[in-house]
């Protein structure tokens, strides 16, 4: 007999069915609908929501910093226990901001980067403005996938100053692999940030751009009140000077997605980082230029 898990995963591994179940469905519509029921607290509707997840996902609740969650959007946006990271302290690395997997990664090249093999977006129509694009011509950028049972919170990847923050409203698509190859320029189409950083002594600057999907849409930032879609609803550009401690958490999916990283043509990537390895929040990701030896 065919279990939930044994259904989920047929549809995961069937491209043009995953595709159609997360896809051609009415994406921001559902999307609102699960923002609401996440956040039902009845125990009955708490426990079965919890149940399917564990069910489809190997969602692993044992670093949680609590055991018994309100609601299943509790459960999404959980705590880490007191030491369940190693954050990488050493002043020559840039850290990972989240767990996740890596997907396309390399250099940007004429202001142009790779969401897949062959499916390439711009700076400009990804951040909407040229000024903050050249800030990464020719530098590196990793894309970092969330999965739905990872921790969904994102730190900061060095010590620094958030400098501003700009909101784009979007779509919710969703990020997997599979829709990755088949909808173009989609991180440029789904909801999203860009947090603009500049980092150490030297204030390099460093971009994360939190990008929404379909049932996930929504972010949180610490250092503005509120969900950033209504904080940001009538101007789009918000400027702060808020400071921040690596590995100290600056924000959160209200369920999880994609972390996109920007970093100057000085930086360079750590030995050993390739696509589809699967990063802890806090591990070492990029060198910073004092130490760097080229990538």
């Amino acid at each position: 007999m065919m279990t939930v898990r044994d259904l989920f995963q047929k549809i995961a591994v069937n491209e043009d069915l995953n595709f159609l179940l997360t896809n051609r469905i009415p994406r921001l519509a559902l999307t609102r609908f699960m923002g609401w029921f996440s956040q039902i607290k009845h125990p009955w509707v708490r426990d079965a929501s919890l149940a399917v997840w564990k069910s489809i996902a190997h969602l692993d609740l044992t670093e949680a910093k609590k055991t018994r969650f309100d609601s299943l959007h509790d459960c999404f946006i959980r705590e880490l226990k007191p030491g369940a990271r190693h954050i990488d302290m050493s002043p020559d690395v840039l850290t990972s901001p989240c767990d996740g997997i890596v997907g396309a990664m390399g250099r940007v090249e004429q202001g142009q980067v790779f969401q897949a093999k062959g499916f390439p977006y711009s700076l400009q129509d990804l951040l909407g403005d040229q000024a903050s694009a050249a800030h990464w011509q020719d530098g590196w950028y990793m894309t970092i996938r969330i999965t739905s049972y990872m921790y969904h919170r994102f730190h900061a990847p060095y010590q620094g100053k958030l400098k501003r923050v700009q909101y784009f409203s979007g779509d919710t698509w969703n990020v997997n692999p599979i829709a990755l190859k088949r909808v173009e320029k989609l991180f440029c189409k789904n909801e999203r940030a860009l947090l603009e950083t500049e980092i150490g002594p030297q204030a390099y600057p460093v971009a994360l751009v939190p990008v929404a999907a379909v049932l996930v849409a929504s972010i949180r930032l610490h250092a503005l009140e509120g969900l950033l879609r209504e904080v940001c609803r009538g101007p789009q550009d918000v400027r702060c000077d808020a400071a921040f401690e690596k590995g100290e958490e600056l924000g959160w999916f209200q369920h999880g997605s994609t972390i996109l990283v920007f970093v100057p043509k000085s930086f360079s990537f750590v030995p050993g980082m390739h696509e589809g390895k699967v990063l802890k929040m806090g591990e070492a990701l990029m060198q910073l230029p004092e130490t760097s030896s080229g990538a």
